[in-house]
């Protein structure tokens, strides 16, 4: 469970390309903007997939937030980084290790664990990321699997941690942090890391898109498109393409890089 985030009580509605640029008509009839971030989670070094995903964010203008995984980082991937203005670096948990015991689903910042030895691990990976990325490594902890007890989140700020990102709509956080989520996930984790399709991934962003527009959420979190470069085949890259087509061309979209999403006081 997170504090900083609601799991849907059921699988998001189908939708189409159509139902999401009607969706975008309806903000910019409202004379709204529909902001929208995006994330990209578990690098560790420099792959053809992530040049890839890289050169997607250049090609589209769309900033990318890629997620670190301090222990097992390469120092090849600093020079990667600093070649792509657009790209900042976020912290991935410690080592993407599970700790939760069976049949609990996987977390590596849960409850099975002293609260000070998860917060002392991060804080280990928070020094890595520094040195190697420096200002664009920013105080920013995206938990693996997007789960983290409420113990260890608690205690993120005296940690150094000024924001957090899991997946979801966010609540109102009762933790001094700027906490962003992400909302769609084109990759079907639970049938062979396939791609979800079209409708469910789409049905995704329309709902959330749609429940901003209306309230039913906070409508201030920008809707997060979550990638994860390591894990996409032909289709879900296909789809993250289109997406970044039909959107960055709409009138009523601006996209967000983290830098802006999380410059709160104290995230520097």
């Amino acid at each position: 469970m997170t504090v900083t985030a609601t799991a849907p009580s059921h699988s998001p509605p189908r939708a189409g390309w159509d139902d999401l640029t009607a969706e975008l008509d309806a903000w910019a009839a409202a004379g709204r903007t529909a902001t929208l971030w995006w994330r990209d989670d578990d690098a560790v070094e420099p792959t053809r997939d992530l040049d890839r995903m890289i050169a997607l964010s250049v090609e589209t203008g769309a900033p990318l937030a890629l997620a670190v995984i301090p222990a097992g980082v390469k120092e090849a991937l600093a020079p990667a980084v600093d070649a792509t203005p657009g790209v900042t670096v976020l912290q991935h948990g410690w080592s993407h290790a599970n700790h939760a015991a069976p049949p609990a689903k996987k977390a590596e910042l849960g409850a099975d664990r002293p609260a000070a030895a998860v917060l002392a691990e991060l804080a280990e990976g928070r020094a890595v990321l520094v040195r190697l990325f420096g200002p664009r490594a920013l105080p920013v902890l995206v938990p693996p699997w997007n789960r983290i007890a409420p113990g260890v989140t608690v205690d993120l700020p005296a940690a150094g941690f000024a924001g957090l990102s899991v997946f979801g709509p966010r609540r109102v956080s009762t933790v001094n942090m700027m906490c962003v989520n992400t909302h769609i996930d084109p990759v079907a984790w639970k049938d062979g890391k396939r791609f979800l399709g079209d409708a469910e991934s789409l049905g995704m962003a329309v709902t959330h898109l749609r429940a901003r527009r209306l309230g039913a959420v906070d409508a201030e979190e920008p809707t997060g498109l979550l990638t994860h470069h390591l894990a996409m085949d032909g289709e879900t890259w296909a789809f993250t393409a289109r997406f970044f087509t039909v959107t960055r061309h709409h009138p009523a979209v601006r996209w967000l890089s983290a830098n802006t999403l999380f410059a709160a006081e104290g995230l520097r």
